[in-house]
């Protein structure tokens, strides 16, 4: 079925843009932009019965995806979603679910984004792409930038992990190291958009990176008969996924979907030497500080400033969610439990739900009978070191 996808909105004004061209940001305001479908046409195609006949990865859901007609795929998403039992006792939790994203092509969630949004760029007439990453979404856009047939330029912090690096070369990337964070990063690309002419593929700067990590959303419904979790804990950075799983539980109510229209309650995790979202959150404010002087060892959550932090920050307070930072030493603790009680070997940011998981439920916040997803947002095998982990 062709996608329905009809127009962008802003997600601040009132402002309309036409999807078939090439946008960023919202030219009135400068928010971020959101792709919107004609869900009433989707719905009549995009049902139980037809998907069970579909393809098994993330274009499964055509109907609300765009450039779905002529699709970039490596095989991205429909990743398993884990029944936890051992982990769940381990926290004092009956109905505890990992969603592994680390079995996504390129080792991590931000295939999703990268398949839809190289997608949309190579049908807009793109030629060459630039972004800066803390990782997994600059290993990401090389593969599918190579894939396409793309330049792309990648801007990486110093102190990024080597597999990072490594795994860019390789995909033909050509990789820019730089001082400071992914926020400088950041600016290097703004700074040679003009003169490269190359399109910025930062995260939230394009609509299209957040449709692709919407299918986690819409996979926790398949996969859970068309209900959701009473708690999705999630790891944030740039905060694209949960904001997309957010609007991707709104589609599916609209469309009819879903068996309750209950949401999840959201919960964003961050690292303590890197909170920004959690401290809006705790004073109550709509849009998130920059961070100074980030640390973590989780790369993934090193992003001293979302660029969709109110679309974040919405999320949380609308679905009576809540914010909350973890050491790194309970980030490595999580990961180690992780792989000790379930055989999966996360990443950092996958370590940092168990731990807030753990804390969650210890003060009362997650009860012990409610149905809880933890996200690894990808593969272990590319950090190289786990704090307080003796190997011979």
């Amino acid at each position: 079925m062709p996608s329905t996808l009809e127009r962008l909105d802003c997600s601040r004004c009132d402002a309309t843009f036409d999807a078939g061209r090439l946008n960023t940001l919202c030219a009135d305001c400068g928010s971020v932009l959101l792709a919107r479908y004609d869900l009433e046409r989707a719905a009549r195609t995009l049902t139980p019965s037809a998907l069970a006949g579909r393809r098994t990865d993330q274009w499964r859901y055509e109907e609300v995806l765009p450039g779905s007609h002529d699709p970039l795929g490596l095989g991205e998403g429909m990743t398993p979603l884990h029944e936890a039992g051992a982990l769940g006792r381990a926290l004092g939790l009956e109905r505890l679910f990992v969603k592994d994203e680390s079995l996504n092509p390129t080792g991590s969630f931000k295939a999703r984004g990268m398949a839809a949004a190289v997608t949309m760029a190579r049908q807009l007439g793109v030629r060459r792409l630039a972004l800066p990453s803390a990782g997994n979404a600059g290993g990401a856009a090389a593969a599918y930038g190579a894939l396409a047939g793309m330049q792309v330029d990648l801007f990486l912090p110093q102190e990024t992990p080597a597999p990072f690096r490594f795994e860019a070369v390789v995909y033909g990337a050509r990789v820019h190291l730089a001082p400071g964070d992914i926020a400088d990063c950041g600016a290097l690309v703004r700074e040679g958009t003009e003169r490269e002419g190359w399109f910025d593929l930062s995260t939230l700067k394009e609509p299209y990176r957040l449709e692709g990590k919407k299918t986690m959303g819409y996979e926790l419904a398949e996969q859970l008969d068309w209900t959701l979790p009473d708690v999705v804990v999630y790891p944030t950075g740039g905060g694209t996924g949960l904001i997309g799983m957010w609007k991707a539980f709104a589609e599916l109510e609209r469309m009819g979907l879903l068996r309750d229209a209950r949401r999840p309650r959201m919960v964003s995790v961050q690292a303590d030497g890197c909170a920004p979202i959690v401290r809006a959150f705790e004073r109550g404010e709509d849009t998130a500080e920059r961070w100074k002087d980030p640390w973590t060892y989780a790369s993934g959550l090193r992003v001293p400033a979302a660029v969709g932090d109110h679309l974040i920050l919405d999320a949380l307070r609308e679905s009576d969610g809540i914010a909350i930072a973890v050491s790194d030493e309970r980030m490595a603790e999580g990961q180690l439990d992780m792989a000790r009680c379930e055989g999966i070997f996360g990443a950092p940011e996958g370590g940092a739900t168990v731990a807030a998981a753990r804390a969650l439920t210890e003060r009362g916040w997650i009860r012990p009978g409610e149905r809880v997803v933890l996200f690894n947002t990808g593969s272990g095998l590319k950090y190289p070191d786990i704090p307080g982990l003796d190997v011979p």
